[in-house]
């Protein structure tokens, strides 16, 4: 299926206490993203750091997430799993609690062969009758979304695209040219949005957009309005803040930066750590060049 949806999604930090869920804190990100015009927000992908929550504190968060968006921006959940059953299970839950489409990371850790990933996929798929994004990122999970693979994921009903960090442009390339007019390409790694939306890509899953959702969601305007010049303008001057936002594994830094901005993220659960001190300042100096008062 095509065009689920188009333009930015922000996967969104979980700002946490040491009690719990920072509710409060999550209310005013969650306004201040449909503010600045973001077209669907990601609770509880990897950004979100749902391995280190309870399931208790998934459902409060789902539950809090589409009361509080109520119906203004389109509300995705991840569900995915190094368990199939356990990714059937929490895509169920997710569909139950009000998401309009899903965000599936490939299974972790276990390293399942292709077919095994078409049976994965299949499987969520076959319980819900939400959308269905797959989530290629190798790197974090030691599978990789072969081009050819995702031509076969891609005629499964209900499967709404792939959001592509595999960080390799040929591959990427290659994936759009299989399934397009079948699912569509949603950019995953924020060094790379410009040339995925410009190969077709439908949109940006963003990590950046916590911080930056004005600027990447005109990132994504310019150059579905063809204005190539400006949009490498605007990437120009964003990619000094993406490069600090990746400096220690997501979202060590991009919490902190959040918090630079004043939208009290707190820390990262263990075993993630506090951004390192040298790390910090190199990120609060690239905000402020960008011209954020931090």
């Amino acid at each position: 299926m095509v065009d689920f949806f188009r333009g930015t999604a922000t996967a969104m930090i979980t700002p946490f206490t040491q009690e719990g869920v920072n509710f409060d804190a999550f209310e005013r990100m969650i306004e201040f993203q449909i503010e600045n015009g973001t077209d669907a927000l990601l609770i509880l992908g990897t950004t979100g750091e749902p391995a280190t929550m309870t399931e208790e504190e998934k459902e409060a968060v789902m539950r809090f997430a589409v009361e509080k968006i109520a119906g203004r921006a389109k509300v995705i959940f991840g569900s995915g799993s190094n368990s199939t059953a356990h990714a059937v299970e929490a895509s169920k839950k997710a569909e139950a609690m009000g998401a309009d489409g899903l965000l599936a990371v490939t299974p972790y850790y276990n390293k399942c062969t292709q077919n095994g990933l078409v049976e994965y996929y299949r499987a969520i798929t076959d319980a819900v009758r939400i959308p269905v994004i797959c989530y290629n990122v190798p790197a974090r999970t030691g599978v990789n979304i072969k081009p050819e693979t995702m031509e076969r994921i891609a005629d499964i009903p209900n499967i709404a695209g792939i959001k592509e960090a595999c960080g390799n442009m040929e591959q990427i390339c290659e994936t759009a040219r299989r399934i397009r007019g079948k699912c569509d390409l949603y950019s995953g790694d924020d060094n790379l949005n410009l040339p995925i939306l410009a190969i077709g890509g439908a949109g940006l899953i963003s990590v950046s957009s916590n911080i930056l959702p004005k600027e990447t969601k005109q990132l994504y305007e310019l150059v579905m309005a063809g204005d190539l010049h400006a949009a490498n303008r605007l990437q120009d001057a964003m990619l000094p803040v993406i490069d600090q936002l990746f400096t220690e594994v997501n979202p060590i830094p991009a919490k902190a930066a959040a918090n630079m901005i004043g939208l009290d993220a707190g820390l990262p659960r263990g075993p993630l750590t506090e951004l390192e001190p040298a790390h910090k300042e190199s990120l609060r100096a690239a905000l402020r060049t960008f011209g954020l008062n931090v």
